[in-house]
């Protein structure tokens, strides 16, 4: 499966067996769950995408069996990865237990605030959420994210100050900012005590103009 993704997300479906077709009962549910999460018709998705209107209402209803090709058109359009295309999901419950040592860890420049990466890796693309720790006085300077994108920061411990778009907003604990981020932003630890917050981020096409 990795080796075809690679190809396929080189631009190069013509590599692939003429034909080749993958069958998944979640194909068609992921395709319409991806489709209205960008709040596109039929008719949009087939103009991005270059697919006929007929034929992705067809594998939304799992009515067809897609080519590769098709599939990969089709992931592109929707700005996702084919692997999150093509992945299979059970129905049944289950549960996922990670260390400390296993949670992802990101620094600010500064080093006094820690972003643990508590979100599952499989909606990275439109849903991340963070456990931030920060030193008084630390500051996480972030670059835009895309277009629309929106971000919470719940105050668990402390005081937090966001600043974006020339606006600043204080929080104490308990509660939360929520602010457009698909522009420059920072969030500062105000105070002489350590703060701590959740933050999630919701990416692209979930959030207001």
């Amino acid at each position: 499966m990795q080796d075809i993704a690679a190809s396929l997300e080189r631009g190069r479906p013509k590599d692939l067996a003429s034909g080749a077709q993958v069958l998944s009962g979640q194909l068609g549910k992921t395709i319409q769950r991806l489709r209205k999460a960008y709040n596109l018709s039929l008719s949009e998705l087939a103009e991005q995408s270059g697919v006929a209107k007929s034929i992705i209402s067809q594998i939304e209803r799992n009515e067809t069996n897609p080519t590769l090709a098709t599939i990969w058109r089709l992931s592109q359009a929707l700005d996702v990865s084919i692997e999150r295309v093509l992945a299979t999901s059970d129905e049944e419950p289950f549960i996922e237990r990670f260390s400390r040592a296993d949670t992802p860890r990101l620094v600010s420049d500064d080093g006094k605030v820690r972003l643990a990466i508590i979100g599952w890796i499989k909606t990275v693309e439109w849903l991340q959420w963070y456990d931030v720790t920060a030193d008084a006085g630390g500051v996480l300077e972030s670059d835009a994210h895309q277009r629309g994108s929106v971000e919470s920061l719940s105050v668990l411990e402390g005081s937090f100050e966001v600043e974006v778009g020339g606006e600043v907003q204080r929080a104490n604990a308990g509660e939360t900012l929520r602010y457009r981020c698909d522009r420059p932003h920072s969030i500062r630890c105000l105070g002489d005590e350590p703060g701590r917050a959740t933050m999630v981020v919701i990416m692209k096409a979930a959030v207001m103009e």
